[in-house]
Protein backbone atom coordinates (compact mmCIF):
# COMPACT_ATOMS: atom_id res chain seq x y z
CA UNK A 1 0.00 0.00 0.00
CA UNK A 2 1.21 3.50 -0.75
CA UNK A 3 -0.26 6.80 0.34
CA UNK A 4 0.52 10.19 -1.20
CA UNK A 5 2.15 12.27 1.53
CA UNK A 6 2.61 16.03 1.60
CA UNK A 7 6.02 17.28 0.51
CA UNK A 8 7.04 17.91 4.14
CA UNK A 9 5.98 14.43 5.17
CA UNK A 10 7.66 13.00 2.11
CA UNK A 11 10.95 14.35 3.42
CA UNK A 12 10.50 12.19 6.51
CA UNK A 13 9.54 9.18 4.41
CA UNK A 14 12.53 9.71 2.11
CA UNK A 15 14.78 9.85 5.16
CA UNK A 16 13.46 6.50 6.37
CA UNK A 17 13.88 4.92 2.96
CA UNK A 18 17.44 6.25 2.65
CA UNK A 19 18.61 4.95 6.03
CA UNK A 20 17.84 1.26 6.23
CA UNK A 21 19.33 -0.67 9.14
CA UNK A 22 22.68 -2.30 8.45
CA UNK A 23 21.37 -5.68 9.59
CA UNK A 24 21.50 -8.33 6.85
CA UNK A 25 18.12 -9.28 5.45
CA UNK A 26 18.82 -12.96 6.10
CA UNK A 27 19.19 -12.07 9.84
CA UNK A 28 22.50 -13.91 9.88
CA UNK A 29 25.88 -12.50 8.88
CA UNK A 30 28.05 -14.30 6.30
CA UNK A 31 30.08 -15.88 9.12
CA UNK A 32 26.89 -17.43 10.52
CA UNK A 33 26.47 -15.04 13.46
CA UNK A 34 22.87 -14.18 14.36
CA UNK A 35 22.13 -10.45 14.31
CA UNK A 36 21.24 -10.42 18.01
CA UNK A 37 24.49 -12.10 19.05
CA UNK A 38 26.46 -9.60 16.99
CA UNK A 39 24.41 -6.61 18.16
CA UNK A 40 25.22 -7.27 21.83
CA UNK A 41 28.72 -8.74 21.44
CA UNK A 42 27.36 -11.99 22.78
CA UNK A 43 29.11 -15.32 23.09
CA UNK A 44 29.44 -18.16 25.56
CA UNK A 45 26.78 -19.86 27.65
CA UNK A 46 23.09 -19.14 27.21
CA UNK A 47 23.48 -17.43 23.80
CA UNK A 48 22.20 -20.18 21.50
CA UNK A 49 19.25 -19.37 19.23
CA UNK A 50 16.26 -21.35 20.50
CA UNK A 51 13.33 -19.54 18.86
CA UNK A 52 12.17 -19.04 15.26
CA UNK A 53 14.01 -16.55 13.05
CA UNK A 54 12.72 -15.24 9.71
CA UNK A 55 14.40 -13.18 6.97
CA UNK A 56 13.30 -9.56 7.06
CA UNK A 57 11.85 -7.15 4.54
CA UNK A 58 12.89 -3.62 3.72
CA UNK A 59 12.08 -0.29 5.35
CA UNK A 60 8.37 0.24 5.99
CA UNK A 61 6.17 2.47 8.06
CA UNK A 62 2.85 4.15 8.67
CA UNK A 63 2.06 7.63 10.01
CA UNK A 64 -1.32 8.46 11.55
CA UNK A 65 -2.43 11.97 12.49
CA UNK A 66 -5.64 12.50 14.41
CA UNK A 67 -6.55 8.92 13.64
CA UNK A 68 -6.08 9.29 9.88
CA UNK A 69 -3.32 7.84 7.72
CA UNK A 70 -1.20 10.66 6.31
CA UNK A 71 1.79 8.69 4.95
CA UNK A 72 3.18 5.21 4.53
CA UNK A 73 6.08 3.50 2.79
CA UNK A 74 7.31 0.01 2.01
CA UNK A 75 5.39 -3.21 2.53
CA UNK A 76 3.23 -2.28 5.51
CA UNK A 77 1.54 -5.67 5.71
CA UNK A 78 4.68 -7.82 5.77
CA UNK A 79 4.96 -9.86 8.98
CA UNK A 80 8.49 -9.31 10.32
CA UNK A 81 10.30 -9.82 13.59
CA UNK A 82 10.01 -6.76 15.80
CA UNK A 83 12.29 -7.57 18.76
CA UNK A 84 11.73 -5.56 21.97
CA UNK A 85 8.57 -3.82 20.85
CA UNK A 86 7.04 -7.01 22.27
CA UNK A 87 7.90 -5.69 25.74
CA UNK A 88 5.37 -2.87 25.41
CA UNK A 89 2.72 -5.39 24.35
CA UNK A 90 3.54 -7.30 27.55
CA UNK A 91 3.04 -4.09 29.51
CA UNK A 92 -0.44 -3.74 28.04
CA UNK A 93 -1.28 -7.34 28.93
CA UNK A 94 -0.25 -6.56 32.49
CA UNK A 95 -2.83 -3.77 32.38
CA UNK A 96 -5.49 -6.28 31.37
CA UNK A 97 -4.43 -8.53 34.24
CA UNK A 98 -4.91 -5.61 36.63
CA UNK A 99 -8.34 -4.89 35.14
CA UNK A 100 -9.34 -8.53 35.54
CA UNK A 101 -8.19 -8.64 39.15
CA UNK A 102 -5.48 -11.17 38.30
CA UNK A 103 -2.95 -8.68 39.66
CA UNK A 104 -4.61 -7.12 42.68
CA UNK A 105 -1.68 -4.90 43.66
CA UNK A 106 1.35 -3.95 41.54
CA UNK A 107 3.38 -3.70 44.73
CA UNK A 108 2.53 -7.22 45.84
CA UNK A 109 5.25 -9.87 45.40
CA UNK A 110 4.82 -11.82 42.17
CA UNK A 111 5.39 -15.02 44.14
CA UNK A 112 2.20 -14.43 46.12
CA UNK A 113 0.17 -15.45 43.07
CA UNK A 114 2.69 -17.28 40.85
CA UNK A 115 3.74 -20.59 42.42
CA UNK A 116 6.95 -22.41 41.67
CA UNK A 117 10.66 -21.73 41.94
CA UNK A 118 11.03 -18.62 39.77
CA UNK A 119 9.65 -16.18 42.34
CA UNK A 120 10.65 -17.93 45.55
CA UNK A 121 13.72 -17.86 47.74
CA UNK A 122 15.05 -15.07 49.92
CA UNK A 123 15.73 -12.72 47.01
CA UNK A 124 13.16 -13.38 44.26
CA UNK A 125 10.21 -13.67 46.64
CA UNK A 126 10.55 -9.92 47.37
CA UNK A 127 10.17 -8.94 43.72
CA UNK A 128 6.91 -7.17 42.88
CA UNK A 129 4.99 -6.76 39.64
CA UNK A 130 6.06 -3.12 39.56
CA UNK A 131 9.71 -4.12 39.75
CA UNK A 132 9.28 -6.47 36.79
CA UNK A 133 7.50 -3.81 34.71
CA UNK A 134 10.13 -1.18 35.49
CA UNK A 135 13.13 -3.41 34.62
CA UNK A 136 14.65 -2.96 38.06
CA UNK A 137 13.63 -6.26 39.64
CA UNK A 138 17.18 -7.66 39.95
CA UNK A 139 15.50 -11.06 39.41
CA UNK A 140 18.10 -13.79 39.63
CA UNK A 141 17.93 -17.24 38.10
CA UNK A 142 17.43 -19.33 34.99
CA UNK A 143 14.29 -19.76 32.93
CA UNK A 144 13.87 -21.67 29.67
CA UNK A 145 17.60 -22.43 29.60
CA UNK A 146 18.69 -18.78 29.85
CA UNK A 147 20.34 -17.38 32.97
CA UNK A 148 19.81 -13.69 33.71
CA UNK A 149 23.60 -13.36 33.97
CA UNK A 150 23.74 -13.33 30.15
CA UNK A 151 22.46 -9.73 30.22
CA UNK A 152 24.39 -8.47 33.24
CA UNK A 153 26.23 -5.23 32.43
CA UNK A 154 24.24 -4.94 29.21
CA UNK A 155 24.05 -1.50 27.65
CA UNK A 156 21.84 -0.34 24.78
CA UNK A 157 21.61 2.76 22.63
CA UNK A 158 24.25 5.11 21.22
CA UNK A 159 27.69 4.51 22.66
CA UNK A 160 26.76 1.23 24.31
CA UNK A 161 29.73 -0.65 25.76
CA UNK A 162 29.03 -4.36 26.08
CA UNK A 163 32.60 -5.41 26.75
CA UNK A 164 31.56 -6.68 30.20
CA UNK A 165 28.22 -8.10 29.12
CA UNK A 166 27.60 -11.57 30.55
CA UNK A 167 30.01 -11.18 33.45
CA UNK A 168 28.38 -11.99 36.77
CA UNK A 169 27.29 -8.89 38.69
CA UNK A 170 26.28 -8.93 42.33
CA UNK A 171 22.61 -8.03 42.23
CA UNK A 172 21.08 -5.52 44.61
CA UNK A 173 17.74 -5.38 46.35
CA UNK A 174 14.64 -5.56 44.12
CA UNK A 175 13.88 -2.11 42.78
CA UNK A 176 17.40 -0.78 43.27
CA UNK A 177 19.01 -1.07 39.83
CA UNK A 178 17.81 -0.71 36.22
CA UNK A 179 19.11 -3.31 33.80
CA UNK A 180 17.77 -4.10 30.34
CA UNK A 181 17.59 -7.85 30.80
CA UNK A 182 15.67 -10.06 28.40
CA UNK A 183 15.73 -13.12 30.67
CA UNK A 184 13.89 -11.15 33.33
CA UNK A 185 11.30 -10.01 30.80
CA UNK A 186 10.77 -13.63 29.83
CA UNK A 187 10.17 -14.34 33.52
CA UNK A 188 7.51 -11.60 33.51
CA UNK A 189 5.86 -13.16 30.44
CA UNK A 190 5.80 -16.50 32.25
CA UNK A 191 4.26 -14.91 35.34
CA UNK A 192 1.52 -13.29 33.23
CA UNK A 193 0.87 -16.63 31.52
CA UNK A 194 0.39 -18.20 34.94
CA UNK A 195 -2.08 -15.52 35.98
CA UNK A 196 -4.16 -15.62 32.78
CA UNK A 197 -4.01 -19.40 32.65
CA UNK A 198 -3.87 -19.41 28.85
CA UNK A 199 -1.36 -18.40 26.15
CA UNK A 200 -0.67 -14.68 26.03
CA UNK A 201 -1.12 -14.48 22.23
CA UNK A 202 -4.69 -15.72 22.71
CA UNK A 203 -5.36 -13.04 25.31
CA UNK A 204 -3.85 -10.33 23.12
CA UNK A 205 -5.79 -11.42 20.05
CA UNK A 206 -9.17 -11.78 21.77
CA UNK A 207 -9.02 -8.76 24.05
CA UNK A 208 -7.13 -6.20 21.94
CA UNK A 209 -5.99 -7.08 18.43
CA UNK A 210 -9.31 -8.40 17.09
CA UNK A 211 -11.37 -5.56 18.64
CA UNK A 212 -9.08 -2.91 17.08
CA UNK A 213 -9.27 -4.54 13.65
CA UNK A 214 -5.76 -5.98 13.41
CA UNK A 215 -5.04 -8.65 10.83
CA UNK A 216 -4.86 -12.37 11.54
CA UNK A 217 -1.28 -12.50 10.22
CA UNK A 218 0.69 -11.59 13.34
CA UNK A 219 2.03 -14.24 15.70
CA UNK A 220 3.94 -14.33 18.97
CA UNK A 221 6.52 -17.07 19.38
CA UNK A 222 8.44 -18.48 22.33
CA UNK A 223 11.41 -20.84 22.46
CA UNK A 224 11.66 -24.55 21.83
CA UNK A 225 12.54 -24.63 25.54
CA UNK A 226 9.62 -22.49 26.82
CA UNK A 227 6.82 -25.05 26.78
CA UNK A 228 5.19 -25.38 30.21
CA UNK A 229 2.15 -27.04 31.71
CA UNK A 230 -0.68 -24.78 32.86
CA UNK A 231 -3.69 -26.47 34.46
CA UNK A 232 -2.81 -29.73 32.76
CA UNK A 233 -2.37 -28.21 29.29
CA UNK A 234 0.97 -27.84 27.52
CA UNK A 235 1.40 -24.24 26.36
CA UNK A 236 4.27 -22.08 25.16
CA UNK A 237 5.43 -19.08 27.15
CA UNK A 238 6.31 -16.23 24.78
CA UNK A 239 9.35 -13.96 24.86
CA UNK A 240 9.81 -10.23 25.26
CA UNK A 241 11.81 -9.97 22.03
CA UNK A 242 13.84 -11.80 19.41
CA UNK A 243 17.14 -11.76 21.31
CA UNK A 244 17.53 -15.52 20.88
CA UNK A 245 14.84 -15.94 18.24
CA UNK A 246 11.10 -15.89 18.72
CA UNK A 247 9.11 -12.85 19.79
CA UNK A 248 6.42 -10.89 18.01
CA UNK A 249 6.18 -11.27 14.22
CA UNK A 250 3.91 -8.51 12.95
CA UNK A 251 3.34 -5.93 10.21
CA UNK A 252 3.47 -2.14 10.34
CA UNK A 253 -0.29 -1.92 9.75
CA UNK A 254 -1.04 -3.86 12.92
CA UNK A 255 1.54 -1.90 14.90
CA UNK A 256 -0.19 1.31 13.75
CA UNK A 257 -3.58 0.10 14.95
CA UNK A 258 -2.06 -0.87 18.28
CA UNK A 259 -0.32 2.50 18.51
CA UNK A 260 -3.60 4.33 17.83
CA UNK A 261 -5.27 2.24 20.53
CA UNK A 262 -2.58 3.34 23.00
CA UNK A 263 -2.77 6.95 21.79
CA UNK A 264 -6.47 6.81 22.69
CA UNK A 265 -5.59 5.74 26.25
CA UNK A 266 -6.52 2.11 25.67
CA UNK A 267 -9.95 2.91 24.30
CA UNK A 268 -11.52 1.73 21.04
CA UNK A 269 -14.96 2.50 19.60
CA UNK A 270 -16.04 4.00 22.89
CA UNK A 271 -14.99 0.96 24.94
CA UNK A 272 -12.33 1.42 27.62
CA UNK A 273 -10.37 -1.81 27.18
CA UNK A 274 -7.45 -0.98 29.46
CA UNK A 275 -7.90 0.45 32.95
CA UNK A 276 -8.46 4.18 32.49
CA UNK A 277 -5.35 5.09 34.48
CA UNK A 278 -3.10 2.31 33.14
CA UNK A 279 -1.23 4.40 30.59
CA UNK A 280 -0.72 7.19 33.11
CA UNK A 281 0.93 4.67 35.41
CA UNK A 282 2.84 3.12 32.51
CA UNK A 283 4.34 6.46 31.49
CA UNK A 284 5.44 7.55 34.96
CA UNK A 285 9.26 7.71 35.01
CA UNK A 286 10.88 5.05 37.16
CA UNK A 287 13.12 5.90 40.09
CA UNK A 288 16.00 4.00 38.51
CA UNK A 289 15.78 5.39 34.94
CA UNK A 290 13.90 8.61 34.25
CA UNK A 291 13.34 7.83 30.58
CA UNK A 292 11.62 4.51 31.26
CA UNK A 293 8.15 3.55 32.45
CA UNK A 294 6.38 0.19 32.40
CA UNK A 295 8.36 -1.20 29.43
CA UNK A 296 7.84 2.05 27.46
CA UNK A 297 10.54 4.59 26.52
CA UNK A 298 9.86 8.21 27.50
CA UNK A 299 11.15 11.51 26.10
CA UNK A 300 12.34 12.55 29.53
CA UNK A 301 15.56 13.09 31.44
CA UNK A 302 18.97 14.15 30.23
CA UNK A 303 18.57 12.23 26.97
CA UNK A 304 15.28 13.91 26.04
CA UNK A 305 15.03 15.37 22.55
CA UNK A 306 13.90 19.00 22.98
CA UNK A 307 12.62 19.06 19.40
CA UNK A 308 9.99 16.47 20.31
CA UNK A 309 7.06 16.70 22.75
CA UNK A 310 7.92 15.87 26.34
CA UNK A 311 4.76 13.76 26.51
CA UNK A 312 5.84 11.57 23.57
CA UNK A 313 6.79 7.96 24.25
CA UNK A 314 7.65 4.85 22.27
CA UNK A 315 8.00 1.12 22.01
CA UNK A 316 11.39 0.24 20.55
CA UNK A 317 13.00 -2.85 19.11
CA UNK A 318 16.54 -3.67 17.99
CA UNK A 319 17.28 -3.46 14.31
CA UNK A 320 15.32 -0.25 13.82
CA UNK A 321 11.73 -0.72 15.04
CA UNK A 322 9.60 1.89 16.74
CA UNK A 323 6.02 2.74 17.56
CA UNK A 324 6.25 6.44 18.44
CA UNK A 325 3.24 8.13 20.01
CA UNK A 326 2.68 11.84 20.67
CA UNK A 327 -0.73 11.85 22.39
CA UNK A 328 -1.16 15.62 22.67
CA UNK A 329 -0.47 16.03 18.94
CA UNK A 330 -2.41 12.83 18.12
CA UNK A 331 0.45 11.37 16.11
CA UNK A 332 1.32 7.70 15.77
CA UNK A 333 4.37 6.74 13.73
CA UNK A 334 5.53 3.20 13.01
CA UNK A 335 9.02 2.69 11.61
CA UNK A 336 10.46 -0.66 10.54
CA UNK A 337 14.15 -1.30 9.83
CA UNK A 338 15.20 2.35 10.18
CA UNK A 339 18.84 2.65 11.31
CA UNK A 340 18.47 3.62 14.99
CA UNK A 341 20.86 6.61 14.88
CA UNK A 342 18.61 8.11 12.19
CA UNK A 343 15.36 7.82 14.17
CA UNK A 344 15.69 11.23 15.92
CA UNK A 345 16.10 13.03 12.58
CA UNK A 346 13.10 11.19 11.18
CA UNK A 347 10.96 12.24 14.14
CA UNK A 348 12.14 15.83 13.91
CA UNK A 349 11.14 15.92 10.22
CA UNK A 350 7.83 14.33 11.14
CA UNK A 351 7.08 16.92 13.84
CA UNK A 352 8.02 19.77 11.51
CA UNK A 353 5.60 18.41 8.90
CA UNK A 354 2.73 17.94 11.34
CA UNK A 355 3.30 20.88 13.66
CA UNK A 356 0.18 22.75 14.62
CA UNK A 357 -2.49 22.73 17.29
CA UNK A 358 -3.89 19.41 18.37
CA UNK A 359 -7.56 18.77 17.82
CA UNK A 360 -9.61 19.79 20.83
Amino acid sequence: MTFAATSALQAAVDHALAHETAWPREMYYPDGAYVGNREWDESGPWTEIVGPVAPRGGPAGVILHRGQRVADWGDTTRTDMTFSIAKSYLSVLAGLAVKDGLIADLDAPVGDSVPGPHFSGDHNRRITWRHMLQMNSEWRGEIFGKDDQVDHYRQIGAGADNSRKGQLREVGAPGSHYEYNDVRVNALAYALLCRFGCPLPEVLRERIMDPIGASADWRWEGYSTSWVEIDGTRVQSVTGGGHWGGGLFIGAEDHAKFGQFICQNGQWDGVQILPEDWMRQSLTPTTTLDKYGFLWWLNRGQDANPALPESAFSAQGAGGHMIWIAPEQEIVAVMRWLAPPQAPKFLELLMAALSGPARS
